[in-house]
């Protein structure tokens, strides 16, 4: 290792699927990134852990972990009920923070979050973002700015997860004592249409429950209290309305992806691909994404550049995570109260000092 790249030493809280298969492996690639803890929700599946990848140490708890002094930054690979007590006691601890999203359980959890990395702009803080758009984003706020399908009108965005299942066992994103307020992938795409004509400032929201209660893999039942069915209507700026559909009985996944229809034309990102059609050409066709335009997935080379001065956290800030978070919570509130809810809930003011 040489003295110009400063040792940066390494805790993983929750290795699971997503920190296995992207943190972990490209974090060891990084020069000067020293993996020397872990810790999972159960002792086996801990010990695996360390032995799978080499980390050095193994914990009886999180707070163990998160406490230990040689340990410089933490990633968060939970579900996200435990996003925000860890992300507290990280920074109180000195440690910079890289967490999976969704960001928090609740929009009161997000805010703390943030008001938290503000009490320590010297650490650095970094919400997993949403993946599926990175190679199109440039391109479709490029066109969108370019006029290419005309005044932007409506977004269209549907998820489906196939046929209805009562029998399905329960999925921890059913749970809410593990996922919060979140509903099924709802954040995953608004995240990504919020980084290309901003946040919403009101919502309206219809959800259906139909299976009442489900089994879960240890054979406890648990009452469901999150939608398999959702509509939200929401206003975006300059007059944009938004329809997003995330349902969990709808067998139409060929037809899933975002649609943006403008007073000339539209565009539709779907299973990776982008089109458009306009007046002038009205048959869709591919849209060719400059490489230059493109981008990838490079999470855990921008946390450890901004922890090493080198570069600013951009995807994804806390900053936007609670702006996403308030976005969970006003569909909640319209589900539960039955009426329109204006956003933002709460100001979100001076930028941390990860923002550009």
């Amino acid at each position: 290792m040489t003295e110009s790249v400063p040792p940066i030493r390494m805790g993983v809280v929750g290795a699971g699927a997503n920190t296995k298969t992207k943190h972990i492996p490209l974090l060891k690639r990084i020069q000067g990134v020293s993996l020397v803890g872990v810790v999972n929700r159960r002792v086996a599946s801990t010990e695996a852990a360390a032995r799978e990848f080499g980390f050095r140490k193994t914990y009886s708890s999180w707070e163990a972990l998160v406490d230990d002094p040689e340990i410089d930054a933490v990633v968060i690979g939970t579900w996200p009920y435990l996003h925000c007590p860890i992300t507290l006691r990280a920074l109180e601890a000195g440690k910079h923070v890289l967490t999976e999203a969704r960001m928090a359980m609740n929009a009161r959890e997000a805010h703390a979050m943030l008001d938290a990395s503000r009490q320590h702009p010297e650490l650095v803080t970094q919400i997993v973002p949403s993946p599926m758009t990175l190679e199109v984003d440039n391109t479709i706020r490029d066109l969108l700015e370019e006029n290419a399908i005309g005044t932007l009108l409506t977004i269209q965005c549907q998820h489906s997860g196939g046929y209805y299942d009562p029998e399905a066992p329960l999925h921890w994103r059913q749970d809410i004592r593990l996922s919060g307020l979140n509903v099924m992938t709802m954040g995953i795409y608004y995240e990504a249409i919020m980084r290309w004509v901003g946040p919403a400032s009101r919502v309206i929201a219809l959800g259906k429950i139909y299976t009442k209660s489900r089994r879960s893999h240890s054979g406890e039942i648990h009452a469901i209290e999150i939608p398999e069915h959702l509509d939200v209507l929401a206003d975006l700026g300059e007059g944009i309305q938004l329809h997003l559909q995330e349902s969990a009985v709808t067998p139409s996944p060929k037809h899933d992806g975002i649609r943006l229809i403008g007073t000339d034309g539209w565009l539709e990102y779907s299973q990776g691909d982008l089109h458009m059609a306009t007046r002038a050409r009205p048959e869709p066709e591919p849209v060719v994404i400059p490489e230059a335009r493109k981008q990838f997935w490079r999470v855990e080379e921008e946390f450890i550049q901004a922890i090493r001065g080198e570069a600013l956290v951009r995807l994804t800030q806390f900053e936007d995570g609670v702006r996403y978070m308030e976005f969970t919570e006003a569909v909640h509130r319209s589900l539960v109260e039955g009426r329109a809810v204006s956003l933002p809930l709460s100001p979100i003011n001076t930028p941390s000092a990860n923002r550009d």
